[in-house]
């Protein structure tokens, strides 16, 4: 499973968000899995089942122009502001600047998108 903003879910059902960025200690999803993707933790609601194409780390300071279109803006700009505020507080607390914070890339590809309770926990649910 792997949690993602609201404002995400259109532009990665539309095929406009294609990687996410992470600040994870160790690595949560392997290249070739399967993830459901939600907006919400302890949810049993879905909007997508995503699988991993790709996985590599680096510093944020060297996303590019493209990578930020792959995350769905239209700028490595707007993409950064984005970040930042998303993840205000485990910014803070690393204490570094957001250039570089080495974070962990996912890339992706949408498998489908059934807005269907996780299979055997519930009958269909729509989100």
């Amino acid at each position: 499973m792997i949690l993602f903003k609201p404002e995400h879910i259109g532009p990665i059902l539309a095929g406009r968000k294609t990687e996410t960025r992470r600040i994870w200690s160790r690595w949560r999803a392997n290249v070739r899995s399967k993830h459901l993707a939600k907006t919400q933790l302890l949810s049993k609601e879905y909007f997508a089942r995503l699988y991993i194409v790709d996985r590599w780390e680096e510093r944020l300071g060297d996303i590019s122009e493209e990578e930020a279109h792959a995350e769905g803006y239209s700028s490595r700009e707007e993409y950064l502001a984005k970040f930042a505020e998303i993840n205000a507080k485990r910014i803070k607390k690393l204490g570094i600047p957001i250039e570089d914070i080495k974070v962990k890339v996912i890339k992706f590809v949408v498998l489908d998108s059934l807005n269907k309770a996780i299979p055997g926990e519930e009958k269909d649910v729509i989100a």
